[in-house]
């Protein structure tokens, strides 16, 4: 083996001759050194393939040039392109004319059957020329001695037959001319640059389909697999160098693309067995100028679907954020009762059941259904929560269940996820449960029953895996004794039942609650409460019955922290601040038959139920104004403030 070029080119092409043809391709590979870099290799046959072989496991070759028996040998044994030294027609007149006249006597041997026009050319003007053909060496070695028998001075052949000719005694002559050689070499460096080419395309493509979650397969006309991603190796169960090749309907029969390839018919997202799997099957034909060149198949995972699909869900039109803010932990009190409560609740997280949350207004109910979620196999999935009875009915309906586009006039474009597939894999909180009517109640018994959603003007179900979460401050039994509520959806809810205790039945949890919610309203308003008025406002409200519950503590801690902050200079005090607890409180007294004297005792012969409740709302209604007045007027930031939607503060200023 000669090395001819030693940079290093893009292309690599190994010329493969002996003797005569060796000669040729000496003289002429230098002129191609800066297309391609050439070796020549003097092998033949067997020979030829062991080094051309250890040749490729030292670097890529893109091609191969030789000629003859030895060429077709090396097309039949190696799986690189062979590229043939072709004599032509002008080849071979040139050799005969080149013969001296004292030669009487001629041959041409080919390899395969020789030229049908040579054959009538020497017809024609009766020239003394035999005509041979070869397949093999043994058949090269019995032409060149039936040629000596027939007295051939002169032979005009291939490499081979010219070496034993030769030997025999004959004039041999290479069939090759320098142009025959020049056309393969040329021949063979354009077919390596489109091979190189079509390679890097093809990595280029696989490599692209490698990124793909999704199985592909591609075949040609006769369903052989010529391309296959690492994603479908794994439905085939096989690695891709075991299936190109392959007919596709032999490796996987559930997956065969005849009956594409034949009709030329496309199926998509077709949900199809594959083994011990499902799948979502596409087969696509491929045309290229209107021939058909082969079908493509890709096979979905219904599970990443599915995983899209909920990814879409909570994406929602609107970019709201669902998520939970608060655990189990969050639920301040160490008293027996709520130590229950935090037990339960963990045990209830656990399961998928629907739960149903009683409690008092402000005792915490969301709070608890978010901590539920939050200790949930949900955690990272959507927490979306709703006071149904902050809706009126046909606007619940479609918060609740969505819409499409043109359901009904003025529903939006393209129309509206509801909060069902909002919460899709996630929880949904239905806050005061006992006040959604009764025609919606229906539909939320068939989602809970049936797990599946239909939006308002829609004809075909989403399926929907949603946990709910209700809660209420009232007594469904009762609703449902009176027909307000219906049996068999309070069945479906009574499920998994957790009661939060009021808070004058764990008044041992004040102080805690207290100090936690005056830091936290401290952080929100970015004030601090004047010292000493928090254990002021626990003495003030030990014997107050708290029907606010949390909420209302919170709101009387904003309240002292806002004025406390708003007028330093004078003399305030917590009970000029929070008259209620102190109502509540002498008119607890009275009813204890204590005895009040003086000024106190003139009040509280005023103080009967109605005054007490009177005198509450007018605390809370001058409350409410103060901090309306201090938000400028702005409603939401004055409901945001006082940790109340702005239904409830409209409705409270109405009163």
């Amino acid at each position: 083996m000669s090395v001819v070029s030693q940079d290093s080119p893009r292309l690599r092409v190994v010329a493969v001759g002996l003797h005569g043809l060796r000669s040729l391709l000496e003289e002429l590979v230098p002129l191609y050194r800066d297309q391609a870099e050439i070796l020549i290799v003097d092998k033949a046959y067997g020979e030829a393939v062991d080094m051309i072989q250890a040749m490729r496991r030292l670097g890529e070759l893109d091609v191969l040039v030789s000629a003859g028996s030895n060429g077709h040998y090396l097309r039949e044994h190696l799986d690189v392109p062979v590229v043939l030294v072709r004599p032509g027609g002008f080849d071979i007149l040139r050799g005969l004319a080149q013969s001296a006249p004292s030669v009487q006597s001629m041959a041409v041997v080919t390899y395969g059957d020789p030229p049908p026009e040579l054959q009538a050319f020497i017809e024609r003007f009766g020239l003394p020329v035999y005509l041979r053909a070869y397949r093999s060496q043994s058949d090269a070695r019995r032409c060149v001695q039936e040629l000596r028998s027939l007295g051939v001075q002169r032979v005009l052949a291939p490499g081979l037959v010219v070496d034993l000719a030769r030997d025999s005694g004959m004039d041999g002559v290479l069939l090759y001319s320098q142009g025959a050689v020049c056309e393969a070499l040329e021949g063979a460096i354009e077919l390596a640059r489109v091979a190189r080419a079509e390679s890097a395309r093809r990595e280029r493509l696989n490599t692209i389909l490698a990124q793909l979650r999704d199985g592909v397969v591609a075949v040609d006309a006769q369903e052989r697999v010529e391309t296959v991603n690492p994603a479908m190796e794994a439905w085939l169960g096989r690695p891709a160098q075991e299936l190109l090749g392959r007919c596709l309907s032999d490796l996987k029969p559930e997956l065969q693309l005849r009956s594409t390839l034949r009709s030329l018919d496309a199926q998509q997202d077709v949900v199809q067995p594959v083994g011990e799997r499902m799948a979502v099957v596409s087969r696509t034909p491929i045309l290229e100028q209107g021939r058909l060149t082969g079908a493509v198949l890709v096979c979905q995972d219904p599970a990443a679907i599915q995983r899209l699909d909920r990814s879409l869900r909570s994406r929602s039109h609107r970019a709201v954020s669902h998520a939970a803010r608060y655990s189990l932990s969050d639920l301040v009190g160490d008293s027996a009762v709520m130590c229950r409560v935090r037990k339960q609740a963990q045990a209830c997280a656990q399961s998928a059941a629907t739960a149903l949350i009683i409690g008092e207004s402000g005792t915490g109910k969301e709070l608890l259904a978010q901590g539920m979620h939050q200790a949930s196999g949900r955690r990272s999935q959507p927490f979306v929560a709703i006071n149904c009875a902050a809706f009126p009915d046909g606007l619940l309906e479609s918060e609740l269940f969505g819409y499409v586009e043109g359901a009904f006039t003025g529903s939006s474009r393209g129309g509206k996820v509801g909060l069902f597939e909002a919460a899709h894999t996630g929880t949904l909180f239905l806050d005061e449960i006992g006040d959604m009517p009764l025609s919606l109640q229906t539909r939320l018994l068939r989602v809970l029953q049936e797990k599946e959603v239909l939006r308002l003007g829609a004809i075909e179900p989403a399926p929907v895996d949603v946990r709910v979460i209700a809660a209420t401050h009232r007594d469904l039994a009762a609703l449902v004794r009176d027909g307000r509520f219906r049996q068999d959806l309070f069945y479906r809810l009574n499920i998994l039942v957790l009661h939060l205790p009021p808070l004058r039945q764990r008044r041992q949890d004040l102080p805690a609650l207290a100090a936690h919610l005056a830091d936290k309203v401290a952080q929100r308003l970015g004030a601090q409460m004047p010292k000493g008025w928090v254990q002021a406002l626990l003495r003030a409200g030990q014997d107050y019955d708290w029907p606010g519950n949390i909420r209302e503590l919170e709101n009387l801690i904003e309240r002292l922290m806002v004025l406390g902050a708003a007028q330093p200079e004078q003399a305030l005090s917590v009970e000029g601040l929070v008259p209620e607890l102190l109502a509540s409180s002498r008119a607890r007294d009275v009813s204890a038959g204590g005895v009040a004297s003086g000024d106190d005792a003139a009040g509280v012969e005023r103080l009967g139920p109605e005054s007490l409740r009177g005198q509450r709302e007018r605390s809370e209604h001058a409350y409410l104004l103060q901090v309306l007045e201090q938000c400028g007027g702005n409603r939401e930031q004055a409901a945001a403030r006082l940790g109340i939607s702005r239904t409830t503060l409209w409705r409270k200023l109405r009163s």
